[in-house]
């Protein structure tokens, strides 16, 4: 059986990435990170306006109604 996952070259059989996958992804490490943390950045940021949007409100134009009525016991 070959090592790793399936024919793959990038792991080893304690499935650690080779030095080969490491140099392959090193080009796109900054910019992954980049656009994760922008990602995440865009996320908190709505996260935190819906909350402090809704927080504001005082629901008072809403009409709560009355208590059902209870049919009479005979």
């Amino acid at each position: 059986m070959p090592s790793g996952f399936g024919s793959s070259s990038y792991y080893d059989r304690r499935y650690r990435q080779s030095p080969a996958l490491i140099r392959a992804r090193r080009p796109y490490l900054f910019k992954n990170a980049v656009v994760g943390s922008a990602v995440a950045a865009f996320a908190i940021g709505v996260y935190v306006y819906t909350i402090n949007a809704i927080g504001q409100d005082e629901f008072e134009d809403v009409k709560v109604p009355d208590a059902p009525s209870q049919p009479a016991k005979k």
